[in-house]
């Protein structure tokens, strides 16, 4: 009996302390995202440079998290929702480290656009940003309280981020081809955009692991009835 109370509480910690480091994770990744997205609409290459030295940070954990779990795994061997907790901890914080890089792509980006006068188009931005903040905010929110309405409203609210990113890239696409001048100015921002769209989808991912740890049930691809993502297919070019 003492050794099974023993061995809950070691369980239980240890999914205390995986909880806690995805958790600070999502913390750090938001706000190099918040970051990255001030450095680029105030023009502060100050925070550009800091969003890409944090994300270091974020990989490391991401390493945490992944040795956290699998010892987990190999230790208690657990079962039903705790199953699933760690399955999807996992896979939450391989998201978070992808929302980080695209906050360091827009930084990179950012940062060169910051040498050049500022585009007229930049401020169209702000409303996709502010959209891409939203989700990663509402689906970790969701996931800490193990709220599944909230999470199904960011998959149904990416729709929205899915067709501003195609009219801004639209939008920046007419520019380059009228303005010559600034091609390489509405080529960042066409990129910059494409992260942000790409949070969404982060986000997207891990909503529909906060339904598997509560409900067990799948539902990846089963909420693209009728009408397929479309994804614009861009090379990207690397940002040094």
């Amino acid at each position: 009996m003492n050794v099974n109370s023993h061995s809950l509480a070691f369980f239980d910690t240890a999914l205390r302390e995986l909880r806690n480091s995805l958790l600070t994770m999502s913390s750090i990744a938001q706000r190099n995202l918040e970051s990255a997205g001030r450095g680029l609409l105030d023009r502060n290459t100050t925070l550009c440079s800091l969003v890409i030295g944090d994300d270091d940070e974020v990989d490391d954990l991401e390493r945490l998290i992944d040795r956290e779990a699998m010892e987990i795994l190999l230790r208690f061997s657990p079962v039903a929702q705790d199953l699933r907790v760690v399955l999807a901890s996992m896979r939450i914080a391989s998201n978070l480290e992808r929302v980080s890089d695209q906050a360091v792509t827009i930084a990179r980006r950012a940062r060169k656009m910051n040498k050049h006068p500022e585009a007229a188009l930049c401020k169209t931005i702000e409303p996709v940003l502010q959209m891409s903040k939203e989700l990663i905010r509402d689906t970790m929110k969701a996931f800490a309280e193990g709220n599944v309405p909230l999470a199904l409203t960011v998959i149904s609210r990416d729709r929205d981020l899915d067709r501003r990113y195609r009219s801004l890239t639209k939008e920046f696409t007419r520019a380059m081809e009228t303005d010559h001048a600034n091609i390489r100015t509405h080529l960042h921002l066409t990129f910059i955009v494409r992260a942000l769209e790409r949070v969404g989808d982060h986000a997207v991912n891990i909503a529909e692991d906060v339904v598997f740890i509560e409900q067990g049930e799948d539902i990846r691809h089963a909420h693209d009835s009728g009408e397929t993502k479309r994804k614009t297919s861009i090379t990207i070019a690397p940002v040094n």
